[in-house]
């Protein structure tokens, strides 16, 4: 049984005093000079790219087991508890936002929202890319790293994040996963989708019903139901049930909150349902889930 104190692991690059919550930094370096161990699981605060330049593992991002493979990039948001294997093999970097250097000030919604990589649980949060496309994007983490040091200086964050933004649309140009649809050719049943997911992961403590959803999003509930069955296949009730089992699964694993405090957490007022429900969803008992050897 692995359980711990998930205030024990998370890892912060959002404290540094008159830091501009942006950090790269290269692999393996990270991984020698780190006080954390980044091979045991461990969540963040902030969103961070992990671009495995060389070698071949294990990734694995909340309970599912990924490949590592040359040029794979694996996008992950704060909350996500992940960790990968020993590999003295790998090479790369590892690039560290925090919330707010996310929050895109000309618009209503983030970065997550306009470049929709950083996925949460629904999706496999890595792109393959080819080496072309590899040695363009070297090219702009190289400008990055140079920015990066000018902290302080006029415009800094602003072009960090005109960095970025050129990172993530040549990813999502050249680096596809398979089924995924260019920005440019969302249908509007496609950006409803990706606000819902997002206002998922903002509220599924607090609202579980689909009509609370649509309601948020002002528009009427089979809207709704029509643009979350067309892109993930699933019901907005099943997405949303998913979103509240994968958070009862890290509290249930990695803190040492009773079931009760975490049904509680949670949103159910009844302890006794919310058992009921993840043994449905899941097939285990809270208390026989916690101790699988499981990471």
């Amino acid at each position: 049984m692995m359980t711990g104190n998930m205030d024990n692991m998370q890892i912060s690059v959002c404290k540094v005093p008159d830091g501009n919550g942006f950090r790269i930094e290269s692999m393996p370096d990270f991984l020698l000079e780190d006080t954390f161990d980044d091979c045991s699981p461990h969540t963040h605060n902030f969103y961070e790219i992990l671009w495995f330049k060389e070698g071949k593992g294990k990734h694995m991002v909340d309970f599912v087991e990924y490949d590592v493979k040359p040029n794979t990039l694996f996008f992950l948001s704060p909350g996500q508890i992940h960790h990968f294997d020993h590999n003295e093999g790998y090479c790369g970097i590892t690039i560290k936002m925090c919330t707010d250097f996310m929050k895109d000030e000309s618009a209503t919604d983030s970065l997550f929202v306009k470049y929709n990589v950083f996925h949460t649980f629904d999706t496999v949060p890595y792109y393959r890319l080819d080496e072309a496309t590899a040695e363009v994007l070297s090219r702009t983490v190289e400008a990055m790293k140079v920015e990066a040091q000018n902290n302080g200086e006029f415009g800094n964050a602003e072009y960090l994040k005109a960095l970025l933004r050129i990172f993530l649309i040549k990813v999502l140009r050249r680096g596809m996963q398979d089924g995924e649809l260019p920005l440019s050719n969302m249908k509007p049943s496609h950006l409803l989708f990706i606000r819902f997911r997002r206002m998922v992961e903002q509220e599924y403590m607090r609202m579980h019903t689909v009509q609370e959803y649509a309601d948020r999003l002002n528009v009427a509930q089979r809207t709704l139901n029509k643009s979350v069955n067309e892109c993930s296949h699933t019901s907005p009730l099943a997405f949303i049930n998913e979103r509240i089992m994968l958070e009862a699964k890290r509290l249930i694993r990695y803190s040492n909150l009773m079931i009760k405090e975490i049904a509680f957490r949670l949103g159910y007022d009844d302890p006794s349902y919310f058992v009921k429900q993840f043994k449905k969803r899941t097939g285990y008992l809270p208390s026989d889930f916690r101790e699988l050897d499981v990471n």
